[in-house]
């Protein structure tokens, strides 16, 4: 018997180690009487039982688009929003680090990275891009591993009322190389819940050991499976429900250390949950999806759905019901996350599943083009309920749908036009080009699926060179490597034992409000306030915490207080510095503006040659001026040039020497960079880069090659800590003297950064006016901008070569925006004279309403019509918002001069209560009335008057 049981559990684990997902039909019920509950109501179940029956809170599911992880394309897990408090790191100050035992249901997108199951959709009645996951959690030990079993138990067989029988479950069986016992604790809580002994199997770390990744927190965990088969024949199981006990950390030379916390951490599936309660043989035949399937058929007209796979499956037509199904969800929930189609990371994986989605659609359900936008308002009805954030981006999801669908479909005739054109060209035993097929593709320019490509030109009986594709495909491959960021080494950070270790000492966590403690300046720069903090503890390289440390050792400190920004929401951390209180932070930062002079000096010398001698020079922590020798003013390419030559000693971080010496040694030094005043005897000399008695020797021509000064000043010891210098501007103080002002350190980098916002600024302009402007309203918002970006681009701190561009580039965009103007206002107040000319019969005198964007236009207008009809005086008055009023005259020339032009606009607009300037001939002016008749009969009872 023994034996026989023994048998039977091997087989099971077999089974279970194949995940045998419903691959196929069955007409077999799932459990004796299913209840017939909705998706919704099961939902709500799940969060009701924890909320209501053990006191859980119940807490939204985060977005899709993972927080601050970069090791997630898109979040895949319960647990990924909790990840703060698993790691020790979450802040104190927050919510998330008050709880302690929570429950939700939780949007999880995998398709793409460590779990991608987008191929596999639609191949088998399981799989999904999208999907559910309800959890609940116990955080710091609230509660462990008696509860959670205890709990799930309750709710799977009291709750949803599942068959006992028809559930099966699996513990932890140890791991002697991670020295790990047996998860028996776990294993007798089952037994003492009432499920036998022959439905209790134990597993190796492959399947009963959950990780969070390479290293963190982990743990044993017990999975809950369901039996298909209900007793019929042998047992078919599938995983309902996953109980993680976060015990472990995974260090990062691969040990196991017991957390100072343990947690709870459960997962199951909404949708296999659903299917099971329904007596469904696949999640797609829940009301999960089938309102989705009855929507597809209508909007298709395509056969009904019958739920077949594989070879049963003719035509792939089920296989494209549930990959449209599937991937219309994700789509809409990943849309109303923020998540849109792009070109790369995880917008360039929703990009692909639309297009898969279309290309299914319209190649085997034969869609019409729009068709699967019409299905988000369907997705909206089944879970809008539930994440409501789908019911307020409704419209934007369909739009965004319809738009990417229909850029796809174009991007399709395109490329059969390309297939086309390219295979005139071959020859009968030609391949078709790997270059051309590539171009065609997700990685060229026109994004098809490679899979795609391949099936056209099979219609069309080419072969394809896949050998040359191979070798575009890596070469690809390659230059993104070479263009990829490079790794950041990891700094010192503290792991969940250290973080746990300072809450057991009572350590409170470091205060960090001081680094909002900043203003802004009236010319428009930022002063930052310091902090005065005590260092707690001292931190080795590894995390070690230490008593002391020694000279030249690195290491980490714990400060009470800090004004440096961690890294959080998207914004890096702060860098800068720490300083012993007492020692002055003016005179480090007075260190880096001199040495940073002196290269400013040795690179204009370097950049225009030895003639370019100083004159004088002074700097404060803030910024340097230089005043130096020109025969003319420099150039944006010199000034740049001289910018990139001292980056390149600052990048170098060359030492910097200083050493007293005689000054007759100084004397014959050919290079050497001295003032004109008397320097006392020993001489300090400043050398970057070259030992001072190397540069002293006059056969070394070390002088000449970099910067050697005679001063007095104070200096870093190494050109790096200078970290960047920028020319923010520069003058003639008088002919042949030019003054230049730098900045450096972070300032500097901060100055490059707006230099390149604004000129993405300028490029944008100069592409908007390129296109060209519909109407003058659109030209003058143009113009504007382009004004603003003058303002903007002559005031900012940015380098003044970038600047000096940027204002030519502005300039001449602004007299292309203004003739672009004069040209509408004329075209427009054309017309506008047309329909006054047909509007009016011939007599001395129009006095009318037009519409019209500014005086400008309304001026032109008054004189085209005199220019037309030159015995005729016209006036003009054109409302505006807020019942403004622009006038507009012109005077006849027979008319006068007992009529003027200036006089009649001026009753006018002093009767809308405003004010008017102009000439005897013609005039104009503003007011403001809600009356426009009232003024229109003043000026034709004044002209009256006057004719």
């Amino acid at each position: 018997m023994a034996a026989s049981v023994a048998a039977a559990a091997r087989r099971l684990r077999r089974a279970i180690r194949r995940s045998p997902a419903w691959r196929g039909p069955s007409h077999r019920p799932l459990s004796s009487e299913p209840p017939a509950a909705k998706a919704s109501a099961v939902r709500a179940a799940f969060l009701n039982f924890f909320r209501d029956r053990h006191g859980h809170r119940l807490v939204p599911s985060a977005s899709v688009r993972p927080r601050g992880d970069p090791s997630l394309l898109f979040v895949n897990a319960g647990m990924n929003q909790f990840k703060p408090i698993f790691l020790g790191t979450v802040d104190p100050r927050s919510e998330m680090a008050g709880f302690r035992r929570v429950a939700n249901s939780q949007k999880c997108v995998r398709a793409g990275g460590r779990h991608n199951d987008l191929e596999d959709v639609g191949r088998d009645l399981s799989h999904h891009t999208f999907f559910e996951m309800l959890g609940n959690w116990a955080f710091g030990g609230e509660y462990f591993k008696e509860e959670a079993c205890s709990m799930a138990w309750e709710l799977l067989t009291q709750v949803y009322g599942i068959p006992t029988e028809r559930l099966w479950v699996s513990y932890f069986d140890g791991d002697p190389k991670a020295g790990l016992e047996p998860d028996l604790e776990t294993r007798d809580i089952w037994l003492s819940l009432g499920v036998p002994a022959t439905r209790v199997l134990s597993f190796g770390p492959q399947e009963n050991f959950w990780e969070m990744g390479n290293t963190g927190p982990c743990g044993p965990c017990t999975e809950i499976h369901y039996d298909l088969a209900g007793g019929v024949g042998a047992p078919q199981l599938v995983e309902l429900w996953n109980l993680v006990f976060m015990q472990h950390n995974r260090e990062a030379d691969g040990s196991l250390q017991p957390l100072p916390q343990w947690h709870v951490d459960t997962g199951m599936g909404l949708e296999r949950l659903v299917a099971v309660l329904q007596g469904k043989h696949s999640t797609y035949d829940t009301d999960l999806f089938s309102p989705l399937l009855h929507a597809i058929q209508q909007g298709c007209r395509a056969p009904p759905y019958l739920g077949r796979v594989g070879v049963a499956d003719e035509g792939r037509t089920d296989t494209a019901y549930r990959v449209v199904a599937d991937h219309i969800r994700t789509l809409s929930v990943c849309i109303s996350d923020g998540v849109f189609p792009g070109m790369s990371g995880p917008p360039l994986v929703l990009r692909r599943i639309l297009r898969r989605a279309v290309r299914f659609s319209m190649e085997i359900l034969k869609a019409p083009p729009g068709f699967l936008g019409s299905l988000v308002p369907v997705v909206v009805e089944t879970l809008g309920d539930a994440y409501p954030e789908l019911q307020r981006n409704s419209a934007q999801i369909s739009n965004l749908v319809l738009e990417d669908e229909a850029a796809f479909l174009a991007s399709l005739e395109r490329g059969r036009r390309i297939i086309d054109r390219t295979l005139r060209t071959l020859g009968p035993s030609d391949m078709f080009p790997a270059e051309v097929a590539w171009s065609l593709s997700l990685s060229g320019d026109l994004g098809l699926p490679l899979d795609m490509v391949k099936l056209m030109l099979e219609e069309k009986g080419v072969q394809l060179d896949s050998t040359g594709l191979e070798r575009l495909a890596q070469e690809a491959a390659q230059h993104q490597a070479r263009q990829a960021e490079p790794v950041q080494k990891q700094g010192l950070w503290l792991d969940v034992h250290a973080l746990g270790e300072l809450q057991r000492q009572g350590v409170p966590p470091t205060d960090s409000s001081p680094k909002y403690n900043y203003s802004l300046r009236p010319n428009g720069s930022y002063e930052f306030g310091t902090c005065e903090a005590q260092v707690l503890k001292l931190y080795t390289e590894d995390g070690t915490a230490v008593a002391s440390v020694g000279k030249g050792q690195r290491c980490g400190l714990l400060l009470d207080r800090t004004n440096f920004y961690a890294e959080q929401g998207g914004q890096a951390s702060d860098r800068g510095y720490l300083v012993r209180v007492g020692q002055e932070a003016w005179r480090l930062a007075c260190m880096a503006k001199h040495t940073a002079t002196h290269l400013l000096n040795w690179a204009l010398r370097q950049t225009l040659g030895p003639g370019t001698e100083q004159q004088g020079s002074h700097l404060n922590p803030e910024q340097l001026r230089l005043d130096v020798t020109t025969q003319t003013a420099l150039t944006p390419e010199q000034l740049r040039a001289v910018e990139n030559t001292v980056q390149e000693a600052v990048q170098q971080d060359k030492p910097v020497y200083m050493e007293e010496v005689p000054l007759a040694l100084t004397a014959q030094v050919p290079g050497l960079r001295s003032l004109d005043e008397v320097y006392p005897d020993p001489v300090r000399v400043v050398s970057v880069g070259v030992p001072v008695a190397h540069a002293l020797d006059p056969a070394s021509q070390a002088a000449l090659q970099t910067s050697v000064e005679l001063c007095c000043g104070t200096h870093l010891l190494r050109t790096g800590a200078v970290g960047d210098l920028v020319i923010i501007g520069d003058r003639q103080l008088s002919k042949g003297t030019t003054r230049l002002l730098a900045i450096t350190g972070e300032q500097a980098q901060q100055a490059r950064e707006l230099g390149q916002n604004l000129a993405q600024e300028v490029k944008a302009a100069t592409e908007r006016l390129s296109q060209g402007s519909r109407d003058v309203a659109e030209a003058l918002r143009l113009s504007k901008n382009i004004g603003r970006l003058i303002e903007a681009v002559d005031t900012s701190v940015m380098p003044q070569w970038q600047r000096r561009e940027l204002l030519a580039t502005l300039k001449m965009l602004q007299r292309r925006a203004n003739t672009a103007i004069r040209k509408l206002q004329i075209g427009q107040a054309a017309k506008k004279t047309q329909e006054l000319l047909e509007r009016h019969s011939k007599g001395p005198l129009i006095v009318d309403t037009v519409s019209a964007e500014s005086l400008s236009v309304l001026v032109k207008v008054v004189r085209q019509l005199c220019e037309q009809a030159p015995s005729t005086s016209v006036l003009l008055l054109s409302p505006q918002s807020m019942g403004k009023v622009l006038c507009a005259c012109q005077v006849a020339q027979g008319a006068m001069p007992t009529f003027t032009a200036e006089a009649w606009a001026l009753a006018v607009c002093s009767h809308m209560g405003g004010k008017a300037w102009g000439s005897r001939v013609v005039a104009q002016g503003t007011g403001s009335t809600t009356d426009l008749e009232a003024a229109l009969s003043t000026a034709r009872a004044y002209a009256l008057s006057q004719l």
